[in-house]
């Protein structure tokens, strides 16, 4: 019995081990994602453009279709989605879309999302602006936040051999909770539903957008 006992622990030990391993993975995500980002060159140097340098880019009628897709890490209940599920939209031309999130708790919560393009090739073709990554952000008890983000999509990616016979691109977000957040951190977190209205406010009236491209060209 005292065998079949170690034999037992041997093999539970390691699985416990995993587990609580991949747990961490999952709470430090946007941690880690931003430090592999920082050693290996994977996110390579942001380019920042700004709206009338791309004015003259827009193709005539070719396009691309984006997907969009929201996702929610476990121990954050919040409802998060796109409000569009897919666009289609011109090389070159600035488009807006949106993200909704609801908290769906009697508390306020803090929530920080990563996001990424598909297929990786194509992510050095898109630029986006500024938006409610990698920034911790605040939403109140039952609040709903509707998250503006401007786009476009290089007419130099119909040249590149790698990337002119796809179509279709999806730009992905996932959303974390914040857990080791102090009372005072709530406070200081962005609150999501005010900046995304004021972000809203300023593109409706014509405000300059600043798009970022953090991936590479090969």
């Amino acid at each position: 019995m005292a065998i079949g006992m170690k034999r037992n622990g041997r093999v539970i030990l390691p699985l416990v081990a995993i587990v609580l391993f991949m747990s961490g993975l999952v709470a430090y995500s946007p941690t880690l994602y931003r430090l592999f980002c920082d050693l290996t060159g994977y996110g390579g140097t942001v380019r920042r453009i700004d709206s009338l340098s791309i004015s003259a880019m827009a193709a005539a009628e070719d396009t691309v279709t984006l997907r969009f897709d929201a996702n929610v890490a476990p121990g954050l209940d919040w409802d998060f989605r796109p409000e569009k599920t897919k666009i289609d939209v011109r090389f070159g031309e600035p488009t807006m879309a949106y993200y909704i999130a609801k908290n769906n708790t009697d508390e306020a919560i803090v929530g920080q999302a990563t996001f990424n393009i598909l297929p990786y090739l194509a992510a050095s073709y898109f630029f986006k602006t500024e938006c409610f990554c990698f920034t911790e952000q605040r939403l109140e008890a039952g609040e709903t936040a509707r998250m503006p983000l401007v786009l476009y999509v290089d007419p130099e990616y119909r040249d590149d051999p790698n990337t002119a016979n796809n179509r279709v691109m999806t730009l992905s977000y996932t959303f974390f909770k914040q857990d080791a957040v102090s009372p005072d951190d709530v406070v200081s977190a962005r609150d999501l539903k005010a900046a995304s209205r004021e972000l809203d406010r300023t593109f409706a009236q014509g405000g300059e957008a600043v798009f970022d491209n953090n991936a590479p060209r090969r």
